[in-house]
């Protein structure tokens, strides 16, 4: 007999990793394709909740009363009645009540006006699960609410920012969909007004992720990429106030291209001692990496950057005396207020939706009335920063 043994009869018949892996990849596409169509309609089904009167003129800036004496005086501004006979608006209905009120006072509507940059803010961390893509949905939710024109750009090639609007990245997303296929040079690139798309959230469009930016994000495109991020964006400035860019967990081509072309940098902040170990060395690599652009000739604009604190339990005392720390070394840098750890948050999440969008009715009203306030609070001192660069009142 011989010295060695050969593979058993079963170990010859198994099938290789690769193919084992992808008929993995191909049962668990099904079967998350079955729980979508039970908890989350295709994002052309899709339709953003209604607003009761009380909302919807808190909204806009005006009185319940005032908001039912224009519908008194106009037919068409009638909105529909919910099962309690209640009016209930929608947010196109809202923001056509905006557009009225401007025509003799301007400040109702909140587009930017003539001299007035676009606003492009790139939220940012090197570090997953650091309340990223939360903290980015719930802002451009936010500013769209407020009456802004948002384009949301999600980097992550995870693609969170995208699910949580209603895309699907495995099958809605193909090639050169993404930001990738703006700033590519290899005759598939496309403008990237023909790669955004509308979201079923009125006054924002979408610039999907997709695992093809790892493509970027992984070194294979060339440094001059970094300004071609920027250049997407100025073909398209016209029809937005503020772009929102959720960036990838990594300082690649395309995050770093991010960073140069914003105006306002938000980097989230969770107050454990693991995530400020870390800190520290990214932000020295950002500091290189940005001061190599400024030496190359780039043009950096910022206007403002802050900390923002995520995933905050105030209650924690080593949470809090985290906080107290980075508020001693950036001073006013760090924001005010801070995104909680809340469950709702979480469970809205699981859901394929934002707190904004899946509205009180949906939790324990308490609970979602603290953790919205606190997102509200988090928001409008972002929307205090824009309004600050843009030279208007705070």
């Amino acid at each position: 007999m011989g010295g060695g043994r050969g593979p058993s009869r079963k170990e010859s018949s198994a099938a290789p990793f690769d193919a084992v892996i992808a008929a993995h990849a191909d049962a668990l596409t099904r079967q998350i394709e079955r729980v979508r169509e039970r908890l989350e309609p295709p994002a052309d089904h899709r339709e953003l909740r209604r607003f009761p009167t009380g909302e919807a003129a808190r909204l806009i800036g005006i009185t319940d009363a005032y908001l039912r004496q224009l519908i008194l005086s106009d037919e068409a501004l009638e909105p529909a009645k919910g099962p309690a006979g209640r009016r209930q608006f929608t947010l196109t209905q809202i923001n056509d009540l905006r557009r009225r009120l401007a025509r003799t006072r301007p400040g109702y509507l909140r587009h930017r006006r003539a001299g007035e940059h676009l606003q492009v803010l790139a939220v940012t961390n090197v570090k997953g699960r650091s309340g990223k893509t939360t903290a980015a949905a719930h802002l451009a939710q936010y500013l769209a609410l407020q009456g802004f024109r948002v384009l949301a750009v999600d980097l992550d090639p995870q693609a969170a920012l995208s699910g949580l609007f209603g895309c699907r990245p495995d099958l809605d997303v193909g090639v050169s969909q993404t930001l990738y296929g703006a700033v590519r040079r290899d005759g598939a690139e496309r403008p990237l007004g023909e790669i955004l798309r509308p979201t079923h959230f009125p006054g924002i469009d979408l610039v999907p992720g997709h695992l093809e930016l790892m493509a970027c994000e992984h070194g294979a495109m060339p440094e001059s990429t970094v300004g071609r991020v920027a250049e997407a964006l100025a073909g398209v400035s016209d029809e937005y106030d503020v772009v929102v860019v959720d960036c990838a967990p990594q300082l690649g081509v395309l995050t770093l291209g991010a960073i140069c072309a914003a105006t306002g940098l938000l980097v989230t902040v969770q107050p454990q001692m693991p995530d400020l170990a870390g800190m520290s060395g990214s932000l020295r690599m950002t500091a290189d990496l940005l001061g190599a652009v400024r030496e190359a000739g780039g043009e950096l604009r910022h206007d403002f950057l802050r900390y923002l604190v995520t995933r905050y339990e105030p209650n924690d005392g080593p949470q809090t005396q985290i906080v107290g720390l980075l508020r001693a070394l950036f001073g006013e840098q760090v924001m005010t207020h801070a995104v909680p750890l809340a469950p709702v948050i979480a469970e809205a999440s699981a859901c394929g939706r934002t707190l904004y969008e899946a509205g009180r009715d949906s939790f324990s009203r308490q609970a979602y009335d603290r953790a919205v306030e606190a997102l509200d609070a988090v928001n409008a001192e972002i929307a205090g920063e824009i309004a600050r660069a843009w030279g208007r009142a705070a």
